[in-house]
């Protein structure tokens, strides 16, 4: 797939994944965690989907909501939660929104969020500070990665919620999440969870983690296009948030189209009031759809055993006197891609660029060579990096 190589076969009955994308052109593709390859079977939902507006006379009204609930019970399959839980939306930064207006604030209030946390965080928090009179805390890493300690020694009555990627997006290091919730709690606080660098790529249980809230982009392990994502709240929580606009489509009787005059809506006790508008997109949602199926025939804890290994080989094959790993080695504490680095920025770029030439398609970021490989991927793709950062 990735290059000639040999059948990237997973645990799950030696299934040739790789069959289910096309070729690359020749190009070592190890960037899941930037951009997920659309699978042939969501190539095929997208082509149906322009059929039917093709010819919009064979769409019925229950479309609207047929593949929207069919999408929202396989994220929540996937996650542990409930379909009524699920928000379909347009990427991690709708669920964030939901929460920041969503909750009650008093001035001093505190959110907690990590150092050098991908932007989402800092666009929604930040202005949260002079609208409602809150506190942003920037906890930094005691060690060299962030641990659930580092957030639990910060903790302080005035702490309102916990918002941190469970998986980070510049070294691959993941949380304890389960513990951060349990000291979140007996402080009084919430938890809300980016999960879009490892939701469909390890197994996740709302439940077993005792989050609050998840968001996530479904463009990266979902292996849907960009524009999708889900934000899972949990059941109590819901019915607890405050006022505010809603998707119309989330209005108690929004399905039946032949009597849509109400004046004064009512939005639906479910997560699906923070919809994206236009929930029922044609091509977007029928690839997410197709994407998060294939996801679960797979098993993401499949896709976790096949890309700790090869990371685990990159990680032994690079050498020493020239590279720094940069991401956990402990699996339990590393998601499922990992970052290296060159002994000095200059020469991470350099090598970056010569990777790029050589068109195995990796990312730089914050000054590290992230590398997020998939079941396309085997250790003939692994060889082909080391081949090119040695010579």
């Amino acid at each position: 797939m990735a290059t000639a190589a040999t059948p990237a076969s997973s645990a799950a009955g030696g299934v040739d994944w790789r069959q289910e994308w096309y070729e690359f052109d020749g190009a070592t593709y190890l960037n899941l965690a930037g951009q997920s390859p659309v699978p042939k079977s969501a190539i095929r939902a997208i082509q149906s989907a322009i059929e039917w507006k093709k010819f919009p006379h064979h769409i019925p009204d229950t479309a609207y909501f047929d593949l929207p609930n069919k999408v929202r019970a396989s994220i929540a399959k996937l996650i542990g939660g409930k379909p009524e839980e699920i928000a379909l939306t347009a990427g991690a930064s709708t669920g964030m929104l939901a929460v920041a207006y969503g909750l009650s604030w008093k001035p001093g209030d505190e959110v907690l969020t990590a150092i050098a946390e991908f932007p989402l965080q800092y666009a929604t928090w930040k202005p949260m500070e002079q609208r409602e009179g809150i506190t942003l805390k920037i906890i930094s890493p005691r060690d060299r990665f962030l641990t659930a300690n580092d957030f639990i020694a910060a903790l302080t009555p005035r702490t309102r919620i916990v918002s941190v990627s469970l998986v980070r997006f510049d070294n691959g290091a993941m949380l304890d999440a389960a513990r951060l919730a349990v000291a979140c709690h007996a402080q009084g606080a919430l938890l809300l969870l980016d999960v879009s660098q490892c939701c469909g790529a390890i197994p996740l249980d709302v439940a077993q983690l005792g989050v609050d809230f998840m968001v996530s982009a479904g463009y990266k392990w979902l292996l849907g296009p960009f524009g999708t994502g889900f934000f899972w709240a949990k059941s109590e929580h819901i019915a607890k948030m405050r006022p505010g606009p809603f998707y119309w489509m989330g209005a108690e009787g929004a399905e039946n189209f032949a009597a849509l005059a109400f004046a004064d809506p009512k939005p639906v006790q479910a997560a699906r009031r923070w919809d994206a508008a236009e929930t029922a997109n044609y091509y977007n949602l029928a690839a997410l759809d197709a994407g998060v199926d294939l996801v679960s025939r797979i098993g993401p804890e499949n896709v976790m055993v096949h890309n700790h290994k090869l990371i685990d080989l990159l990680f032994s094959r690079l050498p020493p006197d020239r590279f720094v790993v940069a991401s956990p080695l402990d699996h339990k504490h590393r998601g499922p891609y990992g970052c290296f680095q060159a002994r000095t920025p200059e020469k991470t770029k350099e090598f970056y660029d010569k990777l790029r030439k050589e068109n195995v398609i990796i990312s730089l970021r914050e000054g590290k060579i992230r590398v997020s490989p998939y079941m396309y991927n085997s250790e003939r793709d692994i060889d082909r990096l080391i081949s090119v950062v040695t010579v």
